[in-house]
C-alpha cells in the first residue's frame, strides 16, 4: 500500500470517527435536555396536594393517573436517563481517544508523505 493510499484510508478512518463523536455528543444534549425536563416535572410533584389529578398525555388523549404512579414513573425514567448520559459519555471519552490517536496518525502520515515528495 501506497503511502498516499494509506494517508487517504486513515484520513477517512478519522473523519469517520469525527462524524460517530459528532452524533454522540449531539445524543449527550438530547439526553440532557430529557433529563432536566423530566427534572422539572419531579419538582412540580412535589409542589402538588394529595389530592391533586395527575394527567398523563397518551397520544391526542389526557388520561387520569394517580399521582404515585405518575412520581414513579419520573423517578424511573430519571434513572434511566442519567444511566444513559453516563454511557454516552464513556462513549465519548472512547471516541475522543481515537480521534486523538488518528489525529495523530494522520499528521506523521502527512510528515512522512511529505518528506517523500522533497526527495
Amino acid at each position: 500500500m501506497s503511502l498516499e493510499a494509506k494517508l487517504e484510508a486513515v484520513g477517512k478512518e478519522f473523519q469517520t470517527i469525527q462524524h460517530n463523536l459528532s452524533k454522540t455528543v449531539e445524543q449527550r444534549q438530547k439526553l440532557e435536555s430529557q433529563l432536566q425536563e423530566n427534572e422539572m416535572v419531579q419538582k412540580e410533584f412535589k409542589n402538588l396536594n394529595d389530592d391533586a389529578n395527575v394527567y398523563k398525555l397518551i397520544g391526542p388523549v389526557l388520561v387520569k393517573q394517580e399521582p404515585t404512579e405518575a412520581k414513579s414513573n419520573v423517578n424511573k425514567r430519571i434513572e434511566y436517563i442519567s444511566a444513559e448520559i453516563k454511557r454516552v459519555e464513556g462513549l465519548i471519552k472512547d471516541l475522543s481517544m481515537k480521534q486523538e490517536k488518528k489525529r495523530k496518525e494522520v499528521y506523521e502520515l502527512q510528515m512522512a508523505f511529505q518528506e517523500n515528495k522533497e526527495q
